[in-house]
């Protein structure tokens, strides 16, 4: 049976989280505060190093907020998992092998490597079957699908047993494929993945920037939704008290 966040993505309520980029516990513990539901702490785009990922990932169990990792390589699935995260985001999964690989590096039935000494493992308090059993309950497996090659072969990504979301991610898509957001090719790709999800009842995860889009990304199908970043909430906030106080001159 599933547990934790792995459960929750299951759920029919809609699921909010943002990224976390900047190296340090302290915007884990106000976003975990402020109740979301979950962030994904950003070591492909972001200055994390091992001792900062395991520090916020702690930061988030404290404040009772899923803490997901996106991990740089699959290879780092087993680490993150050790400090305890909630589940990984797995970049650029292109097709089955790729969306495989990283659930079988996820479980221990699978191929996940073993040490009951990590915070993971509760530091060796656990038996060994509590510890197998409670981890392969409750870690979330993600795969990004944000290259052109992976709409091709979509169908057979979410039909891999033992992943728990797909995440789209559409600017990456974008890129990909030529670099226009607003295109018709990018419209009809992102409709092609969700369409895929949907038909096998797989969750869908994929940003969203405001609440009316949230609405309408939820009606074709998405069920977890990313807004913004700890950067992007700083700058924005920023922005405007400096707008607000002493607007700059020529502004």
């Amino acid at each position: 049976m599933l547990s934790g966040f792995r459960a929750r993505l299951r759920e029919t309520e809609p699921l909010l989280g943002t990224f976390l980029k900047i190296p340090s516990t302290q915007p884990a513990e106000i976003l975990g505060q402020l109740g979301f539901d979950f962030a994904v702490i950003d070591e492909e785009h972001a200055p994390l190093n091992p001792e900062t990922t395991d520090a916020i990932v702690l930061a988030c169990r404290a404040h009772g907020m899923a803490g997901l990792v996106r991990v740089r390589t699959a290879s780092e699935i087993l680490r993150v998992l050790d400090c305890g995260a909630d589940g990984v985001l797995v970049p650029h999964v292109t097709d089955a092998r790729v969306a495989r690989e990283a659930v079988a590096r996820a479980r221990y039935a699978a191929a996940r490597g073993f040490s009951p000494s990590t915070r993971a493992g509760a530091f060796g308090t656990l038996g060994m079957a509590q510890h197998l059993a409670q981890q392969d309950a409750r870690c979330a497996v993600i795969a990004m699908i944000e290259d052109a090659e992976a709409i091709s072969t979509i169908e057979e990504i979410v039909a891999v047993e033992g992943l728990d979301a797909i995440f789209i991610g559409r600017a990456d898509l974008a890129v990909s494929m030529g670099g226009n957001l607003r295109g018709s090719d990018l419209e009809a790709a992102v409709n092609r993945v969700l369409a895929a999800a949907v038909a096998v009842g797989l969750p869908v995860m994929i940003l969203a920037a405001n609440s009316v889009e949230l609405a309408h990304l939820r009606a074709r199908g998405a069920t977890s939704f990313l807004t913004g970043s700890d950067q992007g909430f700083l700058l924005a906030s920023a922005a405007q008290a400096r707008a607000s106080f002493l607007p700059r001159p020529g502004s």
